[in-house]
């Protein structure tokens, strides 16, 4: 257990002086671990919690804990003893974060971020108090939990949080929007010498007739409570339904933007708050995006004005965590339904792609599950055979 107690030594050190490398360290220590570990899980376990775990419990812990955690359980069945040391590790960094917006930014050679959790009911919870608390999109908890019912599930009931992504494959900048998974990503520029960082926050975006566009742009301005005015053709289409607008819609409760919005350089297209938060996570909006409340408000001040923002049409993502590669599918929007001969057809191309990277042997049976679910969580689907 040396290089256990001599990792979570160095770890504070590391942190507190800007070591750029501190989750490379994290994974190289891992990997030293696991190549050297004998002792029994019950020993793991006693060593963990009594000693290095409940002291540990803190922002920088929380950090690296998690890289540490994925790379263990990846590890299970190669070495079943490390089953109890990932599970704890997992256990006290949720328990001690509900939401985890803000992730530490893997190295290149990792593709996964956080990591699936268990909550369950409250009295008086709707399935999309759930999804809003642990800041999950409608569509995404529905997804995770087929058979709980989402307006009067009942208190107690087991529900899945699917906030484990394959980070889309494009650079690791800006602003990232995949617009299938209804997810932004946000990489900040990381202060010299510190820990890179992304955020990650549900949206709604446009439904079929009014599509949120693909391609690049950039943050054109911002603004602080703003007033909006509907464009002719969103006012047009409110006439028809007998409910008018008016040209203008000042600051205030009743303002669909919200209290924050982000104008973007493709003219018309917001990021955006709402005054109609359980709506965030569908196909609803005139082509924004939209944002929880809480959510716009932390991501407004720090997004800086010419912040790029790269918007992409990615139903299937695949990834690699060390050895293991992942799928993660999402049904494709109602615009652009495909066959499942086309779903497998984009997958086997993708999966194809990584084992030029890197050869693997690929679990048909997970594949197919996957294929068929597009339940929007990652699973395993390859190892590599390179050890």
């Amino acid at each position: 257990m040396n290089i256990l107690a001599t990792y979570f030594k160095l770890l504070p050190l590391m942190h507190s002086t800007g070591y750029a490398s501190a989750g490379v360290c994290t994974i190289r220590f891992s990997r030293l671990f696991v190549s050297s570990m004998r002792p029994a899980p019950s020993v793991l376990t006693q060593y963990f919690v009594a000693d290095k775990i409940l002291p540990l419990k803190s922002k920088i812990f929380m950090q690296y804990a998690v890289q540490l955690a994925l790379f263990l359980s990846s590890k299970i069945v190669a070495k079943p003893a490390l089953h109890c040391l990932a599970l704890v590790l997992i256990a006290s960094v949720c328990g001690s974060q509900a939401r985890a917006e803000t992730l530490v930014l893997p190295p290149v050679d990792v593709d996964l971020i956080g990591n699936i959790r268990i909550t369950r009911v409250l009295q008086d919870d709707t399935l999309l108090d759930v999804a809003r608390r642990f800041d999950i999109g409608q569509d995404e908890i529905v997804l995770a939990n087929p058979d709980v019912d989402r307006w009067l599930p009942r208190e107690g009931t087991q529900v899945v949080i699917p906030s484990r992504y394959i980070l889309p494959p494009v650079e690791r900048s800006g602003i990232v929007l995949n617009i299938p998974e209804m997810r932004l990503y946000y990489f900040p520029p990381a202060a010299a010498n510190q820990q890179a960082l992304v955020q990650t926050y549900p949206v709604s975006i446009g439904r079929m007739d009014w599509a949120t566009p693909i391609g690049l742009t950039k943050v054109l301005s911002k603004s602080e409570n703003p007033s909006w005015r509907p464009p002719k053709s969103i006012r047009e289409e409110a006439e028809a339904r007998g409910e008018p607008l008016p040209e203008i819609i000042p600051a205030g409760p009743d303002n669909p933007l919200g209290g924050y919005a982000l104008r973007l350089a493709r003219p018309g297209y917001l990021i955006h708050g709402t005054n109609k938060p359980f709506g965030v996570g569908m196909q609803v909006t005139h082509g924004c995006v939209r944002m929880y409340p809480e959510d716009i408000k932390k991501f407004f001040p720090e997004v800086p004005v010419g912040t790029a923002v790269q918007i992409v049409d990615q139903p299937i993502k695949i990834g690699w965590l060390f050895d293991t590669l992942f799928i993660e599918v999402h049904p494709p929007l109602e615009e652009n339904q495909q066959e499942p001969s086309v779903l497998l057809e984009t997958a086997i191309d993708l999966i194809d792609l990584a084992q030029q990277q890197q050869p693997l042997i690929l679990d048909s049976y997970a594949l197919k599950q996957a294929l068929e679910k597009q339940n929007g969580m990652p699973i395993a689907v390859g190892k590599s055979v390179r050890d």
